[in-house]
């Protein structure tokens, strides 16, 4: 059994359920090889039997630790296991003494259980691990420093991980951090770029974001290899340099092209700042798989570059890779984005009934077909999808909303709430439909059957954020029932409180209740998070009518120019004629 692990708070009791184990056996043999009692062997009257004093029972000091740490009672587990250690010859039985007394911060008891182990094990980095994580715990900084300094001797990672693991556990990661300053030397950390990168993420970990800088140049300076300018571009997105990290990221993948970690790193570090269309070609270079192809659609979606979709498609069309359901739907999706609606519905039918993408298929092709003008074929599609899902409720649900949304598009509102009314015969209480047809309620000014629908949600689910935030900006906007509307939009605002669309809904309560100043506050901070088109109608509003009015102009102008369509913004243009 070796010895020589590093020390990993906290660790399993495997040894000890195997000691147990053992014990269990020898005592059921035990009692098998019993002497039936009708014919008694007694010991010659020489001998004489001596009881195993408790306090010297090593099975029993086993089972009650182990007894201890299947309740969870690290402390109590600590204790049995130093009074077995100090038992037993087996120096596993004091290592996992050492660690539950660290684990727990009794460091008298780590003392006690560390010598026994250090008496069996003399040489096991364990060992010299443990006495700096009790030296570091006591302050004794010089000590911890001279016991992480003998870890590390060879430049070895193998080395360096305990030192980690004792560094990571202080309390204090100031000093930690310094310690670490004055381990990370270049003689230490060797010729080892891993050992350099390792330290500097662990100087970033400790809150030393100097050292972490220091040793990440240093390692660039020295190796210059594709991970060294990957973990020096991390850095630089920490600090917020997003360029330099760009360029870290380009040097990266000049030393290794073929490095899809590195490749998915650069791409999203592109995505992030805006350049969609970069990081689509970022991953376009080595082996390509379903993964990375399904990345770059959506990047090259995102940036809206047909060009790019197109060389995409193509690409994935001649790639002779077995043609998954993953790809086959991906096909069918870039074929949509190209406005190919007959070849999407070719890949999307190709896709195999076995496959776990075959619903969300069946779905596009009964979309794709009704915007082609056949409703029959939409709808028969619609009833195989239907015959095929049977009883999944997710599923299920989900055709009824689609069949729903198709009618709504097509201004057949009364159709709609029937398709609604049967999903929720077959669902009862299904939250997904309940609140569609809430909506489409809200839409068509059936305020009567909204507010039914939402209290049903609430009532069944009382931390429903989107339900109270709906029923309350509706009473908001539709009613006068405003302080009854604020308590709605409070309580969802404590479950979610960073959700832009509800912050806009208490704004908007609040310019309803006449608080200008409250509303300006929470709508100027909702369009911060997300400057969509409604809440901007509100924002404009509120700046109308308090005189700010050519700011209002400005947020309506952008709202427009972004969603043209947007019945709110309509509405409030309609209203206002700014």
């Amino acid at each position: 059994m070796s010895t020589s692990r590093s020390f990993d708070l906290p660790r399993g009791a495997a040894k000890v359920r195997s000691a147990c184990f053992a014990v269990s056996v020898c005592l059921l043999l035990a009692a098998c090889a019993a002497p039936s009692p009708r014919n008694p062997v007694r010991p010659p009257a020489t001998q004489s039997v001596q009881p195993v004093p408790v306090e010297r029972d090593l099975p029993l000091a086993l089972i009650a630790a182990e007894l201890a740490l299947q309740k969870s009672d690290l402390a109590e587990a600590a204790t049995r296991y130093a009074t077995a250690a100090e038992l037993s010859i087996d120096p596993a039985i004091a290592e996992q003494a050492t660690r539950l007394a660290l684990a727990v911060k009794q460091w008298p008891l780590a003392h006690r259980s560390l010598a026994r182990w250090q008496a069996l094990a003399p040489t096991a980095q364990g060992v010299v691990q443990a006495r700096a994580w009790i030296a570091l715990a006591e302050g004794d900084l010089e000590r911890a420093h001279a016991e992480l300094a003998t870890l590390t001797a060879g430049a070895s990672i193998a080395g360096w991980r305990p030192v980690a693991q004792v560094l990571i556990g202080s309390e204090d990661k100031a000093v930690a951090a310094r310690l670490l300053a004055r381990l990370a030397t270049a003689e230490r950390l060797g010729a080892t770029e891993s050992n350099w990168i390792a330290m500097s993420q662990l100087a970033l970990r400790l809150g030393d974001k100097v050292l972490a800088e220091k040793l990440s140049a240093t390692a660039v300076a020295r190796f210059r290899s594709g991970d060294v300018y990957a973990w020096s571009a991390q850095l630089a997105l920490d600090r917020g340099d997003k360029a330099h990290a760009r360029t870290q990221y380009g040097e990266a993948l000049r030393r290794d092209p073929s490095s899809l970690r590195l490749r998915s790193g650069y791409a999203a570090l592109l995505g992030d700042s805006g350049d969609p269309a970069g990081a689509a070609r970022a991953l376009a270079g080595g082996k390509q798989t379903d993964v990375t192809f399904g990345a770059r659609a959506a990047y090259a979606a995102r940036a809206e570059d047909k060009s790019l979709l197109a060389s995409l498609y193509r690409e994935i069309q001649a790639d002779d890779g077995a043609r998954s359901g993953k790809r086959l739907l991906l096909l069918g999706q870039l074929a949509e984005l190209l406005e190919k609606p007959a070849d999407a519905l070719g890949w999307y039918r190709e896709v195999p009934e076995t496959d776990e993408r075959w619903f969300d298929a069946g779905v596009r092709i009964v979309v794709l077909t009704d915007q082609q003008g056949d409703a029959v074929g939409s709808r028969q599609h619609l009833g195989e999808l239907r015959a095929t899902v049977g009883a999944d409720a997710n599923e299920a649900a989900d055709l009824y909303l689609l069949e729903a949304e198709l009618l709504t598009r097509k201004k057949s509102h009364a159709e709609a709430f029937a398709v609604y009314a049967r999903g929720l015969e077959q669902l009862p209480g299904d939250p997904r439909l309940l609140y569609a047809r809430a909506m489409l309620a809200i839409e068509l000014d059936k305020l009567v059957d909204a507010e039914r629908d939402l209290r049903q949600m609430i009532a069944e689910d009382p931390d429903n954020a989107d339900a109270l935030n709906a029923l309350g900006y509706t009473l908001a906007d539709r009613t006068g029932r405003l302080e009854e509307a604020l308590a709605l939009v409070q309580r969802a605002l404590v479950l979610k409180p960073d959700e832009a669309s509800i912050i806009d809904s208490l704004g908007w309560v609040q310019f309803r209740l006449g608080r200008f100043d409250e509303a300006l506050r929470h709508l100027r901070r909702a369009y911060a998070k997300v400057p969509d088109a409604e809440i901007g109608a509100h924002l404009g509003e509120v700046l109308w009518v308090t005189g700010e009015r050519d700011e209002a102009r400005r947020i309506w102008e952008r709202a427009r120019k972004e969603a043209p369509d947007n019945k709110a913004l309509l509405d409030t243009l309609q209203r206002l004629s700014p």
